[in-house]
């Protein structure tokens, strides 16, 4: 099975977990860092993943600049004001992605302040997690396992079965 997933998909897309934390080093220690990190080992088992800390917004578009691929990175940012989707919904999101020749998917948690209207406009979703406000190392493990369930979803993994 994981052959033909290679054949069919040649050019797999990278999810990257990007956070903006002035505090970089508290990004990558402590239970809920440990939990996120967890969630996206196991979402490696289906798509290249990993997580990178950014003191500011600024410093996350500069990367986005310096990124090279045959396709520029989509960004899908973490915003009050975005579509709320049900995991189904995420995961055809990222389904589709995959399958148009993505190279690099950023999903973004942004400054303390909200993204700015730059940030926003270069943006290919925003996305929301509802109403209510998570402090960031919280946001960070939800979307961790929201990317987890999504890759477990495209693969028909039993995971999302019944929750």
């Amino acid at each position: 099975m994981l052959f033909f997933y290679i054949l069919q998909y040649p050019h797999r897309v990278k999810l990257i977990l990007a956070a903006i934390s002035p505090s970089r080093s508290r990004a990558k220690s402590g239970a809920a860092a440990t939990l996120a990190a967890d969630f996206l080992a196991r979402a490696s088992r289906f798509l290249p993943c990993e997580a990178q800390a950014f003191g500011s917004e600024a410093a996350l578009l500069a990367w986005l600049d310096r990124q090279s691929a045959r396709t520029a990175p989509v960004l899908i940012l973490l915003d009050s004001q975005g579509r709320q989707l049900s995991s189904e919904d995420f995961a055809a999101a990222i389904g589709r992605l995959r399958d148009s020749g993505t190279q690099s998917l950023v999903l973004a948690i942004g400054p303390a302040n909200g993204w700015s209207t730059a940030a926003r406009a270069r943006a290919g979703l925003l996305l929301s997690f509802g109403a209510i406000t998570l402090p960031h190392e919280l946001a960070r493990v939800v979307l961790a396992e929201q990317i987890y369930r999504a890759l477990t979803i495209l693969a028909g993994h039993p995971y999302h079965s019944g929750h």
